[in-house]
């Protein structure tokens, strides 16, 4: 399927600026975090300090069958097995059960595995290399991201540093001055510009609000909030469902993440994409570009060489994506280490 790849040739990240329309508008990916600390965020590290003693012992033996580390390829599989044993073998309902809780239960371990493999605080990131993030940050009028952890956010928060950047993410101090979080209030919507499509580790669903934890309000490391609200088996509102369907059927049960995703929607000029290989996984992501009326282009980053055989589907998928775009959308592929995303 991907043999018949479109042949490309990269730019650097600065002609890819230079050659696509304004606005600019950044999608960042797990590319972004695993650029910054790869000994971390890469799935297989993840995979390697994730605890499985909450699950059936055949959860952690699935990855092992399926020859993969990685989380959401498994949730997929355990799903896809329930729905087949639902059709074959009605009478074994205990056992899609088990698959169904597992799946489930393996995005809890997922986000258990981010927040205590995490960076502790934001000095252990140096001010260069947030400088270097922000100058590339700088250069887009919305950032959307669909990683979960604390680096954006982190780097965001660096406003002593230049470059300046223009940032809301649409939280607020609540009516409560003692509490130790914000709110995320729909009627900020309109200044908002930084969008965590997938949720994030520091956000928790109250029911009646949407909170993030916060340093400010309490003087306590996020990390350290984050481990002590895992140990109480609070959950943060994060999408780590297997499948793309899964994903947006998450994302739209959520008032927040559904206004984050719908917003992409209103966006015009160019996107660019740092990080994220549109897996199938990702077709959400890639369904909501092309619905996308006012977009005029993407520009892609990409590791490594163009002919790798996932590079090679990635850039088809892209193509397809723009090409079924009414009118087609201009495409940009970028050497994505010429971004200099952290110096």
């Amino acid at each position: 399927m991907t043999a018949s790849a479109p042949q490309i040739t990269l730019v650097d990240f600065q002609t890819a600026l230079e050659s696509t329309k304004d606005p600019k508008h950044v999608l960042l990916g797990n590319g972004f975090s695993m650029a910054c600390r790869s000994d971390i965020f890469a799935y297989d590290k993840l995979f390697e300090r994730a605890d499985f003693s909450s699950l059936s012992s055949n959860a952690q033996l699935a990855f092992q069958r399926l020859k993969t580390t990685d989380f959401e390829v498994v949730m997929r599989a355990l799903k896809s097995a329930a729905t087949l044993i639902e059709l074959y073998g009605p009478e074994e309902t205990h056992l899609a059960i088990q698959l169904r809780n597992d799946a489930e239960g393996l995005r809890d371990v997922l986000a258990s595995a981010i927040a205590q493999s995490h960076p502790g605080y934001p000095g252990e990131i140096g001010e260069d290399r947030y400088r270097s993030c922000r100058k590339f940050l700088s250069n887009f009028a919305r950032m959307y991201s669909v990683s979960y952890d604390l680096l954006l956010y982190w780097t965001l928060m660096q406003s002593a540093l230049e470059p300046e950047l223009a940032c809301d993410d649409g939280f607020r101090k609540c009516d409560d001055p003692e509490a130790g979080y914000v709110t995320w209030e729909p009627e900020n919507r309109y200044e908002q510009n930084v969008y965590f499509l997938h949720g994030a580790l520091y956000l928790f669903d109250a029911g009646a609000e949407l909170q993030k934890y916060t340093w400010v309000n309490t003087g306590v490391r996020l990390l350290q909030q984050i481990r002590q609200a895992l140990a109480r088996d609070l959950f943060p509102l994060i999408v780590a469902e297997g499948d793309s369907n899964s994903k947006r059927d998450k994302i739209l049960h959520s008032m927040y993440l559904s206004h984050a995703y719908k917003s992409m929607l209103s966006i015009g000029g160019t996107l660019f994409v740092y990080g994220i290989a549109f897996h199938e996984n990702d077709g959400h992501i890639a369904r909501i570009i092309s619905r996308n009326k006012g977009l005029k282009g993407l520009a892609v980053g990409v590791y490594g060489h163009p002919d790798s055989v996932e590079n090679r589907g990635m850039i088809q998928k892209i193509c397809a994506v723009a090409d079924t775009h009414r009118p087609p959308l201009q495409v940009v592929f970028f050497d994505a280490q010429t971004a200099n995303v952290w110096g």
